[in-house]
């Protein structure tokens, strides 16, 4: 599916609701709204506070999710998430079921704080960290050449969009596995004014031809819950990063590079995704560059059962280039 540019004739073609959505994007961006979003520990933090109960401004509503009382917000936003349907009653009030965060200039829909549902859009710090990782490295390939990118498992569309906004004449695609995660991404791809070519795919399967980048920030955590977003699978959750990394290699142009966001456990000072991924690309041939980003995060973890042996969960950047 192809979402229109802001610039295009005509919005996003995907219904009365989406088209609200859109409008609701673009009317937060009219009067500057930002809203950074901070890890679910530091939200219920946050709304944990005696003054923070009720919404007092539309950063609160879209921001902290936080129920409001009708006709007490811009009116505008108001009647854009009534017409969006992503309003629900809590006795006397109202709570959005979306989000909306802003990463440097583009806003950014995903789903409203608690993130409890399988199918919920995630957005926060690793979003941050991983636009900055996929700026840094676009910024040493050559400006001249026209280049086809693909970012697997987009969710909220972070990687598929910052890519975009940074190489203009790109061809870019993203795949993801939920479609309430491409449903949002469509929608912010086309708040920022970017086209994407977006399809609901677990393999690479529906796209045809090699990327010259691909990029990913897949799941990472052992989650019970089995939520899309947070769920990496076996390996101590590195596993959906390693299969995304075999995925992507097989489909790199020559001299075209995966740059792969995501977290690794670490049991007795090895890294065992590190390992596997310097396995996958010494057998073809690729080069590997792999770093820590932060050494320790999501530290409660360590809590649960899954990890009983783990010393730390790290996050990295692994960045896998074919040669030419």
């Amino acid at each position: 599916m192809t979402v229109a540019s802001a610039g295009a004739a005509g919005p996003v073609a995907t219904g009365s609701e989406d088209e609200a959505l859109l409008a609701l994007l673009r009317r937060l961006d009219e009067y500057g709204y930002t809203f950074v979003t901070p890890t679910p520990l530091t939200h219920a933090r946050v709304v944990a506070r005696a003054d923070r109960k009720v919404a007092r401004s539309v950063r609160d509503v879209l921001g902290w999710s936080l129920p409001f009382r009708r006709g007490e917000i811009d009116a505008e936003v108001e009647a854009l998430l009534d017409r969006a349907g992503v309003l629900h009653a809590e006795g006397t009030m109202l709570r959005s079921r979306v989000r909306v965060s802003s990463l440097h200039s583009p806003l950014f829909l995903h789903s409203a704080y608690p993130t409890n549902d399988t199918d919920a859009v995630f957005f926060g710090p690793d979003s941050y960290r991983f636009a900055d990782l996929i700026q840094s490295e676009l910024a040493h390939m050559p400006d001249g050449k026209s280049l086809r990118m693909l970012d697997i498992g987009t969710g909220s569309g972070v990687g598929a969009v910052v890519a975009a906004l940074a190489r203009p004449a790109a061809e870019v695609c993203a795949t993801d596995i939920n479609p309430r995660a491409l449903r949002f991404a469509r929608i912010n791809a086309a708040a920022a004014g970017v086209t994407i070519d977006a399809h609901q795919a677990a393999t690479l399967d529906p796209l045809d031809g090699v990327f010259d980048v691909v990029t990913a920030n897949p799941p990472y955590i052992i989650d019970a819950d089995s939520r899309l977003y947070r769920d990496g699978g076996g390996m101590h959750g590195a596993q959906i990063s390693l299969d995304m990394a075999r995925m992507a290699l097989d489909r790199l142009a020559p001299g075209g590079r995966m740059i792969l966001y995501t977290g690794s456990a670490i049991v007795e000072g090895d890294d065992a995704l590190e390992q596997a991924l310097a396995g996958e690309a010494s057998a073809r041939g690729f080069r590997l560059a792999y770093r820590e980003l932060d050494p320790d995060v999501f530290g409660e973890e360590l809590d649960q059962p899954g990890y009983a042996d783990i010393e730390r969960i790290a996050l990295v950047a692994a960045v896998i280039t074919r040669p030419v």
